[in-house]
C-alpha cells in the first residue's frame, strides 16, 4: 500500500513538473523578439501574414496557449511550419523508433557489461579487472562519443568492411552506432557500481552478516549488490532518455533518420512549432523515465518510501 501511495504521489509530481516545463517553454518561445518567418525574406508580407494566421500565431498569446494545451490532451503536438505542414506527432513517430532501438540496445548491452565489471572491480580492488575497468571508465567519460563513432566507422566499417557505416535498414546498420553509444553506458555504470560496491562492503551490516556465518553469495546478492545498484539506477533514467531520443552527433555520423536528426533540423530551420513539439515530447519522456526510476528506488530501498511518507 505504501508503494501505491508513493507511486501516485510521484506521478502527480511528474504531471505538475511537465505542465510547468511546457508552460515556461511556450511563453519563452513566443516572447522571443522577431517573427518565426524572419528568415523567409523572399516571401511577400501578405503571404507571411497569411501563414501566421493559418498557424494561429496572430491570436492572443493566452488563446494560443490554451489551444496548444488542448491539443496536447488529444495527443496532438501541432503542425510543422517548414516541413509542408506535416503533423509533428507523425514526424516524431517516424524518427523515434530508430533512436529507441539504438538506445535500448546500448542500454541493455552497456548495463550488462558495466554491472559485471563494476561488481567484479568492487570485489577485487587492485586486480587487473579493476585496472581495466578504471581505464574504461576514464576513457568513456573523457572521450566524446563522436570520436568513438569515427574510430569504429573507420576501423570496423571502412577498413575491415564488417559493418555498414551509414544509413538504416537491417540489424547490421545498428551495430556500429550501438557500440559507439554503449561505451559511455559501460563507463558510467561500471564506475558508479564499483564505487558503491566498495563502500557497501565496508558497512557494519556486511561485517555483521559475515560474522554470523552467512554464505558469501547470499551476502553479495541480498545485501551488497542491492544497495550498490541504487546509484546506477539514479543515472539510468536520464541516460536512457538521452540515448533513446537520439544522440545527435552519432546519428549524423551514421546518417540515421532518428530523433537526433529531427532536433537538428528544427533548430536549423528555426521551426517554432517543431521546436515546441520536440521539447514537449522529450520532457514528457524524460519525466516518465525519472518516474520509473523513482518507483525502482522504492522497490530496491523501502527506506525511501518510508522517508517520503514521513514528510507528509
Amino acid at each position: 500500500m505504501d508503494l501505491v501511495k508513493y507511486s501516485v504521489r510521484r506521478f502527480g509530481y511528474m504531471i505538475v513538473t511537465l505542465w510547468f516545463i511546457i508552460t515556461v517553454t511556450f511563453f519563452l518561445m513566443h516572447l522571443l523578439p522577431g517573427s518565426p518567418l524572419r528568415n523567409e525574406e523572399k516571401l511577400p508580407p501578405q503571404i507571411k501574414e497569411q501563414i501566421l494566421k493559418e498557424y494561429g500565431l496572430k491570436d492572443p498569446l493566452h488563446v494560443q496557449y490554451f489551444r496548444y494545451m488542448g491539443g496536447l490532451l488529444k495527443g496532438d503536438l501541432g503542425t510543422s511550419m517548414t516541413f509542408d505542414g506535416k503533423k509533428i506527432t507523425d514526424m516524431v513517430m517516424e524518427g523515434f523508433p530508430a533512436s529507441a532501438q539504438l538506445g535500448l540496445q546500448a542500454i541493455i548491452l552497456g548495463c550488462l557489461i558495466g554491472l559485471i565489471l563494476g561488481v567484479i572491480s568492487g570485489l577485487r580492488r587492485g586486480s587487473w579487472v579493476d585496472n581495466i575497468t578504471t581505464v574504461i571508465a576514464v576513457l568513456g567519460v573523457s572521450v566524446p562519443s563522436f570520436v568513438i563513432a569515427a574510430v569504429l566507422s573507420y576501423s570496423l566499417g571502412l577498413k575491415l568492411g564488417w559493418f555498414p557505416v551509414a544509413l538504416w535498414g537491417t540489424f547490421s546498420h545498428t551495430v556500429l552506432p550501438t557500440l559507439a553509444l554503449t561505451f559511455i553506458v559501460i563507463a558510467q555504470i561500471a564506475r558508479y557500481t564499483r564505487t558503491e560496491m566498495v563502500e557497501v562492503l565496508e558497512q557494519d551490516y556486511i561485517k555483521t552478516a559475515k560474522a554470523k556465518g552467512l554464505a558469501r553469495n547470499k551476502i553479495l546478492s541480498k545485501h551488497a549488490l542491492r544497495n550498490a545498484l541504487i546509484p546506477a539506477v539514479t543515472i539510468l533514467g536520464p541516460m536512457t532518455v538521452n540515448l533513446m531520443t537520439g544522440s545527435m552527433v552519432v546519428e549524423l555520423i551514421f546518417a540515421i533518420p532518428g530523433m537526433g536528426k529531427l532536433f537538428v533540423d528544427c533548430i536549423n530551420n528555426k521551426d517554432l512549432t517543431l521546436i515546441m513539439g520536440t521539447t514537449t515530447f522529450y520532457s514528457a519522456f524524460l519525466l516518465f523515465a525519472i518516474f520509473i526510476v523513482d518507483i525502482l528506488y522504492g522497490l530496491i530501498d523501502p527506506r525511501i518510501r518510508v522517508a517520503q511518507s514521513g514528510k507528509e
